[in-house]
């Protein structure tokens, strides 16, 4: 299943050393991570910690310290997002979201429609917050609300229930117009029909957005354990691609169809910040083990919360270190992000833009075409939906 793209797969030998230009006519996203959650999910390898408490203030002053220091790099850039991910950034103090975004909007001209995303947990004292982020200028909730029964949540190690989601998302829908959810697919035990019965039921909520991510055993995670020692069995690939398969037509039909491969929107409705990601444009990650890419560079900021708050403190900033893009790298990540998206990417603009060699094997393109896995239409390839299903293999082959 095409959840995860390698840039192994590509190889990482660069032949040509000379980094991006950087431009200052790009629009720029901003990646917030807050770090803490109330507890460790057992699938998760994301950079999240369980704290018994959090000091609001030193970490508000941190953020604001790390955001100032990114400024000053891209200058005359136009902010068009925001995202605050996690972690859990609903366990944040609103004022320090509210003082993040606006020293954000000091810092860099922002667009018009800004779009301000924090991500949630459907739990009831988060979901309280949700009007006091709001008016602190979040527009746009994304629910980790995963799965719609407590035998799954259970499963998932979330601390939420069925009926604490659905009063979130009932309240996250009174408090921002934007709101999207996310479900996880294949879990063990699960079935094609099974699963058409929960799909189906939240296409019908109402929200704009839907993210929906096959379960991964990920190394370093409960469950890779639990599955090495055998407590539980991963859902067999056969009825994963049935699920995947099912999903993208079943979502499309209710008018919201994949505009990349893990991700449903309405027409309009897609997220701008992931857009940006995908597309390969620059943006800048503040606080605990964000990444960002900005310049020509790629930024890689320290994980552990501590270690972070001493490099502010030390240096004026959380970077724990920086490395220029050669541009053959900075064409096959981009190649990587692009091939995710159902409007995949025109290969000859985006290697102009980043300076690259060409990007793409015309022979192998031209053979997965003919096989129906790869469409080029107006000068643009992009993926077909039995392609969808071999991502990382398609990647390995078309790479130049």
């Amino acid at each position: 299943m095409p959840v995860r793209a390698s840039l192994a797969a590509l190889g990482r030998e660069a032949t040509m050393a000379a980094p991006i230009a950087p431009s200052q006519e790009e629009p720029l996203a901003l990646y917030v991570h807050w770090p803490f959650c109330v507890s460790k999910c057992p699938y998760c390898d994301f950079n999240s910690h369980v704290r018994e408490r959090v000091d609001e203030d030193a970490w508000r002053k941190a953020l604001l310290a790390d955001l100032a220091h990114e400024a000053a790099l891209t200058e005359g850039h136009r902010l068009t997002s925001i995202f605050f991910g996690g972690g859990t950034p609903s366990l944040m103090d609103p004022r320090t979201a509210e003082a993040v975004i606006a020293a954000a909007r000091d810092v860099w001209p922002v667009a018009e429609n800004l779009e301000i995303t924090l991500e949630a947990n459907p739990n009831s004292a988060e979901a309280a917050r949700f009007a006091d982020l709001a008016a602190a200028g979040v527009n746009r909730f994304s629910l980790g609300i995963q799965r719609f029964d407590d035998e799954a949540l259970a499963f998932l190690g979330r601390a939420h229930s069925a009926d604490e989601a659905m009063r979130a998302l009932d309240m996250a829908q009174g408090a921002a117009d934007r709101v999207s959810f996310d479900l996880i697919t294949a879990l063990p035990g699960d079935t094609v029909e099974g699963w058409e019965r929960t799909l189906r039921h939240a296409l019908s909520l109402g929200t704009e957005h839907l993210s929906m991510y096959q379960l991964t055993i990920e190394p370093g995670t409960r469950f890779e354990t639990m599955v090495r020692k055998q407590d539980f069995t991963p859902l067999d690939e056969d009825t994963s691609a049935e699920i995947f398969e099912l999903t993208q037509d079943v979502a499309e039909a209710a008018g919201m169809p994949a505009y990349e491969i893990s991700n449903h929107a309405r027409p309009g409705a897609e997220s701008r910040h992931n857009l940006a990601y995908w597309r390969y444009r620059p943006y800048v990650g503040i606080g605990p083990g964000a990444h960002g890419r900005r310049g020509g560079m790629r930024t890689f900021r320290h994980k552990k919360p501590e270690n972070f708050l001493s490099a502010v403190a030390r240096n004026g900033h959380g970077l724990r270190e920086e490395e220029a893009l050669t541009p053959l790298e900075a064409g096959r990540e981009a190649l990587v992000m692009g091939l995710r998206l159902a409007e995949g990417i025109d290969p000859g603009a985006l290697a102009q833009r980043l300076g690259a060699p060409p990007l793409l094997d015309e022979e192998a393109t031209d053979r997965l075409v003919a096989q129906g896995l790869l469409a080029r239409e107006h000068g643009r390839v992009r993926l077909t939906p039995p392609g969808r299903l071999l991502l990382d293999a398609i990647l390995g082959e078309i790479a130049a």
